[in-house]
């Protein structure tokens, strides 16, 4: 039976759900949970369940802004790696990785003063992939057109 395939610390992802083809990630085994870094984030009640409406920022211009909608899974204590507690909304988001579909919780946070606007924690990566700090960006681009997104 083949192993997980080996990723480098850092790969292009896409969030097809959320109409995002292409976004640049850390691949981080030290973190329980997945971040996306949101510039906006607004609650709503649709068909009386709690919705999230935030904006992605998926490459370096203005014009690379994501306006994205998700249902609400939770709101979670998470703790950063400076020992800070924050609340943080919790979404559940198909990512395509390496040729794979896959679903994983991902909490939104302003993750603006970090390089990567995404980071993939152990809980998305276990029992799919290992990670090589010595390797990154492993995989071939994406095709811009890879997203399910209305």
């Amino acid at each position: 039976m083949p192993g997980p395939t080996v990723l480098g610390w850092r790969e292009r992802l896409a969030l097809p759900q959320l109409g995002i083809a292409q976004l640049k990630a850390k691949l981080d085994t030290g973190a329980r949970s997945s971040a996306l870094h949101v510039e906006t984030l607004d609650s709503f009640l649709r068909d009386g369940a709690v919705w999230l409406r935030f904006t992605v920022r998926a490459g370096r211009h203005a014009s690379d802004a994501v306006r994205c909608e998700a249902r609400a899974l939770d709101r979670r204590v998470v703790t950063d790696t400076g020992g800070r507690r924050t609340e943080r909304w919790f979404i559940r988001s198909e990512i395509l990785l390496a040729g794979r579909r896959f679903e994983a919780d991902i909490n939104l946070t302003d993750r603006q003063h970090m390089l990567f606007p995404m980071l993939l924690g152990r809980s998305a990566l276990h029992g799919r992939f290992a990670v090589d700090p010595a390797r990154a960006y492993t995989q071939p681009r994406l095709p811009l057109v890879a997203t399910d997104h209305p």
